[in-house]
C-alpha cells in the first residue's frame, strides 16, 4: 500500500462542487484498485483567497504544493475581483507556472461517444490530439508587469532558448509515449506559432527543428496559428501532438474544446520537473455556482491525469474507460452545449457506478 500526499485547492465559483466530484471518483478508484491511498490536504487560492488575504496564493501552500506527490486545482478566479492594475486577482497561472517552474501544460482534446460534436462526419475517437503549450514564458511572463500609461500599454512577449527547448522536447517524449489513436495513426508533432510576423516566434520554430533532429522517428511540421484554427475544425484527425506558446495555445485549446463537447469536457494538467498540477480548463462560471449544475468530466478526466503522472496508470485508465463506457452508453446525458441537467452529483455518482461495477 502506497500513500500519495495530494493538494487541493477547491477555487472560486464551481470549483468546490467539480472538485468534490472529482474527488468522489478517487475515492471510488482509490478503493476498487485496493493498492494506493489518497491522503487529500485542501488550501485556499485564487479570488476569494485574494480578497481575504491580498494575495493570490500563500508561499505555505505553494511549498504544501511542491513537497506533494499531485495537486488537484479547481477553476480559479471572478471577474468583480481586480488588482489595482484591472487585471484579474484570482489567476494562479503565473503564480503556479513561477513558484512550481510547471512549463508545459498539456491540454487533451478527446470526443467521447454520446457527446454533440458540432464538425460534420465526425465519429466518437476520431478527435483524440494533445496540446502542449509553454507555461512559463511568452505573454505569461508578463503578468502583472505591463509598462504603459492612458496613452499606451505594452506587455513583453519573453522567449528564451532553455525554454523553448524543454517544452519542445517535453511534446517529444510524450509523442514517444503516446499510444496511436483512432484519429492519428502516426507520432507526429506539429509546432504552432506566427513566425510569419514576429521574431520570437521565428525563433521559437527554429528552436523547434533543432529538437526535432534528436526524434528521427518521430514526423515534425510547423503551421501558422491561424492555419491551425482552420484545420483543427477541417481535419482534427491529422493532429497528434501540437506544441506551441501559452497565448495561441489558450485559443486553439477552446477552439479545441467546442469541437468535443464543450469545456466542461476537456481536462488540463501542468507539468515541471518536480511538481504537477491539474484542473480543467473552463472558467469559474460564477452565475451558477451552487447549482449543481455543472459538467464535472473535464475536472474529472483532469484527476485522472493525476493518477497517471503519480505512476497509477491502471487507475487513471478506470476512470476514464468509465467515463467512455457511461456516456456510450447513455447512462449519463449532456445538452448540445455540453451541459449535464441531470447535475453535478448525479454525473459522479454514474462515473463511480461504473467504476465499482467493473472488476478488481
Amino acid at each position: 500500500m502506497r500513500d500519495y500526499s495530494i493538494v487541493v485547492i477547491p477555487g472560486d465559483g464551481i470549483g468546490p462542487e467539480i472538485v468534490e466530484a472529482a474527488m468522489s471518483v478517487l475515492r471510488a478508484v482509490e478503493e476498487r484498485e485496493g493498492d494506493f491511498s489518497l491522503n487529500f490536504q485542501e488550501h485556499g487560492a485564487g479570488a476569494a483567497y485574494y480578497e481575504k488575504h491580498g494575495i493570490r496564493i500563500s508561499e505555505e501552500t505553494l511549498e504544501a504544493c511542491r513537497s506533494s506527490d499531485g495537486i488537484l486545482k479547481g477553476p480559479v478566479g471572478d471577474p468583480s475581483v481586480r488588482t489595482p492594475e484591472g487585471t484579474e486577482a484570482g489567476i494562479l497561472g503565473a503564480a503556479l507556472g513561477g513558484g512550481l517552474d510547471t512549463y508545459a501544460n498539456v491540454r487533451p482534446i478527446k470526443l467521447f461517444p454520446g457527446v454533440f460534436a458540432p464538425l460534420w462526419d465526425v465519429e466518437a475517437g476520431k478527435v483524440d490530439y494533445l496540446l502542449v503549450k509553454e507555461h512559463t514564458e511568452g505573454f505569461l511572463a508578463s503578468q502583472d508587469k505591463g509598462v504603459g500609461g492612458r496613452g499606451a500599454m505594452v506587455d513583453s512577449m519573453l522567449f528564451t532558448r532553455g525554454g523553448i527547448e524543454r517544452v519542445v522536447r517535453f511534446a517529444f517524449e510524450v509523442a514517444c509515449r503516446r499510444d496511436k489513436t483512432a484519429s492519428s495513426e502516426t507520432r507526429r508533432v506539429t509546432c504552432v506559432d506566427k513566425s510569419n510576423v514576429l521574431r520570437s516566434y521565428a525563433f521559437f520554430r527554429e528552436i523547434f527543428f533543432e529538437v526535432a533532429r534528436e526524434y528521427p522517428d518521430i514526423q515534425t511540421e510547423a503551421i501558422y496559428s491561424d492555419a491551425c484554427a482552420h484545420d483543427l475544425i477541417r481535419h482534427p484527425d491529422h493532429f497528434d501532438v501540437l506544441v506551441t506558446d501559452y497565448f495561441i495555445g489558450d485559443i486553439l485549446s477552446d477552439l479545441g474544446a467546442a469541437t468535443v463537447g464543450g469545456l466542461g469536457m476537456c481536462p488540463s494538467g501542468c507539468f515541471g520537473e518536480h511538481a504537477a498540477y491539474f484542473d480543467s480548463v473552463h472558467g469559474t462560471a460564477p452565475r451558477i455556482a451552487g447549482k449543481g449544475a455543472v459538467n464535472p468530466l473535464g475536472q474529472t478526466l483532469a484527476s485522472a491525469m493525476l493518477l497517471d503522472k503519480i505512476g497509477k496508470r491502471s487507475a487513471s485508465r478506470r476512470v476514464e474507460d468509465a467515463i467512455w463506457k457511461m456516456l456510450k452508453a447513455g447512462d449519463v446525458r449532456l445538452d448540445k452545449r455540453g451541459r449535464a441537467p441531470q447535475g453535478t452529483q448525479f454525473v459522479a455518482d454514474a462515473i463511480v457506478s461504473r467504476i465499482m461495477m467493473e472488476p478488481k
